[in-house]
């Protein structure tokens, strides 16, 4: 169900009714990484100025751009899923209801959830998500150790956000929330896939929409197989117990 789910999602994040989303998605990641580029060369410089290293050595102000560009480079990894959480959360809406309307055109649409509730959700998990990976940054050097904390903190924190902003429109969050856990293999195992995502460079941007289109896929799946009802996507989650 997983590889069929990441087919039919990566076939529609370059179709043409997603085409105009994407360029826009690539536009506002692109932008929020230049932010955090901007926001590292000045602060690099600030702490120069602070301590008067800039007049003695004037050859540092370049050394301090060059290694802040490195430096996100090397950190682009530990920066995409909180920048992919929020894209996701601004752009939920208008992807889920294409991939439903293409690849669902029998199943009753979902609900929009409201915009200043998505982007609520999508900044928290965000924040989340950069606390996490700063700490999973700290633990680069350490061997065996740094590997494991990106990816298993980031499968869970994308697999849990991508899969209950998808499941929302469907059902209540507690709902979303619930069928999250009953299918928590699952939904971890599609979290590992968007996390390694992350770390191909150029790839790791289209992230935001195919997360939004696998999970769209993954929770029709998984609502069909385990739900009663058309589409499964209105009947109450089985008792787990």
């Amino acid at each position: 169900m997983l590889i069929k789910a990441a087919v039919a999602a990566l076939r529609q994040v370059f179709s043409p009714a997603l085409r105009g989303i994407l360029f826009k998605s690539l536009a506002l990641t692109v932008g929020l990484l230049v932010v955090v580029w901007f926001a590292l060369t000045r602060l690099i410089q600030a702490f120069q100025a602070s301590h008067h290293i800039s007049a003695d050595y004037p050859f540092l102000d370049t050394l301090a751009f060059f290694l802040a560009g490195a430096g996100l480079f090397v950190a682009l990894a530990y920066i995409m899923p909180a920048v992919s959480i929020l894209v996701a959360g601004f752009f939920l809406d208008d992807v889920a209801e294409i991939v439903e309307r293409k690849d669902f055109p029998a199943d009753p649409p979902g609900r929009a959830l409201p915009w200043g509730k998505a982007m609520a959700s999508a900044i928290r998990f965000a924040g989340l998500a950069l606390l996490v990976n700063l700490v999973a940054l700290i633990l680069v050097f350490v061997p065996g150790v740094n590997l494991f904390a990106f990816f298993g903190a980031n499968a869970y924190l994308l697999g849990r956000e991508y899969f209950e902003l998808a499941a929302g429109r469907f059902r209540p969050l507690a709902e979303a929330r619930a069928m999250r856990e009953y299918h928590g293999f699952t939904v971890i195992a599609a979290g590992c896939l968007l996390a390694g995502l992350m770390i191909v460079p150029i790839v790791n941007l289209i992230t935001p929409l195919f997360g939004v289109a696998l999970m769209v896929h993954l929770h029709k799946g998984l609502a069909r197989r385990s739900l009663p009802g058309p589409a499964g996507t209105e009947a109450r989650l089985p008792n787990r117990q």
